[in-house]
């Protein structure tokens, strides 16, 4: 049997705690994970089943200082495992928890991870539509270049729904995080 496998996943910005659980699954399936890799592979190595709690943190300036960054969660008990577009990965064994634990301490340090996400990956995603893809299209559509202007269309409207679904996301997620 193999000792590794890798698996392509996607999991979308506002979606971290889905990523959490299925990395929690395989693990409990005696699959640890080694490392994430762009495109979304998920590289695993065989190990005994166990309960292990995977948590990320999306913390740019933590990143910046990542000595005392990744020294605060393993002061905790967290094995900090890699970054991967933005977001630090860590776990930790169930059985060395006294109940069930995260890297943050109550729901408004969760809601501050939620908001820098939302600026760190929404903003860019914001000046590129407004500063590229509208201009282009308005460009396109003036010229009459059919093919390019099918193009940017096609791109404006991949962007409406990546804004409307993240939004929305941000939205649930703020409410369930409000006191």
């Amino acid at each position: 049997m193999n000792a590794t496998k890798t698996e392509l996943r996607f999991f979308t910005v506002p979606e971290w705690e889905k990523e959490e659980a299925y990395l929690r699954q395989r693990h409990q399936e005696g699959w640890r994970l080694v490392r994430v890799t762009f495109p979304g592979l998920y590289h695993f190595q065989r190990c005994q089943p166990e309960d292990v709690v995977y948590q990320l943190d999306y913390n740019p300036e933590g990143i910046a200082h990542k000595a005392d960054y990744v020294g605060l969660f393993q002061d905790c008990g967290w094995e900090y495992l890699q970054d991967y577009v933005g977001y630090s990965y860590f776990r930790k064994a169930r059985a060395q928890m006294a109940e069930e634990e995260t890297i943050f301490c109550d729901n408004a340090s969760r809601m501050e991870m939620v908001e820098r996400v939302y600026k760190g990956k929404m903003l860019p995603l914001l000046f590129l539509f407004l500063f590229v893809i509208l201009p282009n299209l308005y460009l396109q559509a003036a010229a009459g270049n059919g093919v390019l202007l099918v193009l940017f269309a096609l791109a404006l409207l991949l962007y409406l729904v990546i804004f409307f679904k993240f939004s929305a996301a941000f939205r649930r997620c703020r409410e369930a995080l409000s006191p």
